[in-house]
């Protein structure tokens, strides 16, 4: 039976999945899980209290790897530039990534205090990893310079989402060399 759960359960977080990555936060209700899952609308319920519920459990399964992949692809890097250009194509060769359309989708919605904070804990390793980067090519702020530095990613990424006109590749090295640019002040 637990298995069963289980199993329901991952369909239900993967449907949210697609409906996140389809239409943002409005398109993820419980009548559209429960249609997407083939479950009773009621037998959603027993998963979930509500829509935030979904979101903070996405969060707690998503985020970490997202952040993980991100992380991983910056501690190959060798030197303090190369960990900032990590950081930025790692972000942006996870956008085609359902999982990424999830992350951000919720990243731009009012959430709850609950997934803020998961949020913030996945987000806690890269921040201090980039913040050393930062701080190591001369950066009196490396804080501030993080989130401008993710600024530039966050932008890359609602572009190449956009289906732009440019490919995902220009969009890619446009962002990289700003960035690249930007931090070398």
């Amino acid at each position: 039976m637990a298995e069963h759960r289980s199993m329901q359960r991952g369909a239900l977080l993967d449907a949210a999945r697609s409906l996140l990555s389809e239409g943002g936060t409005e398109a993820l209700t419980f009548p559209a899980l429960a249609e997407r899952t083939g479950l009773a609308r009621s037998s959603v319920y027993e998963y979930f209290r509500s829509r935030a519920a979904v979101v903070e459990e996405l969060c707690e399964v998503d985020f970490p790897v997202w952040a993980a992949e991100v992380e991983t692809a910056m501690q190959a890097a060798e030197g303090p530039e190369d960990t900032v250009e990590a950081y930025v194509r790692a972000q942006l060769a996870l956008v085609g990534d359902r999982r990424h359309r999830a992350v951000v989708a919720i990243s731009s919605s009012e959430l709850d205090a609950g997934a803020r904070e998961k949020i913030r804990a996945a987000h806690g390793g890269l921040v201090a990893m980039i913040g050393e980067a930062l701080e190591a090519l001369g950066h009196e702020q490396p804080r501030l310079a993080a989130m401008l530095l993710q600024g530039i990613v966050d932008a890359a990424v609602r572009r190449i989402e956009l289906g732009a006109a440019e490919d995902p590749e220009v969009i890619t090295e446009a962002a990289v060399g700003m960035a690249l640019r930007g931090v070398r002040g």
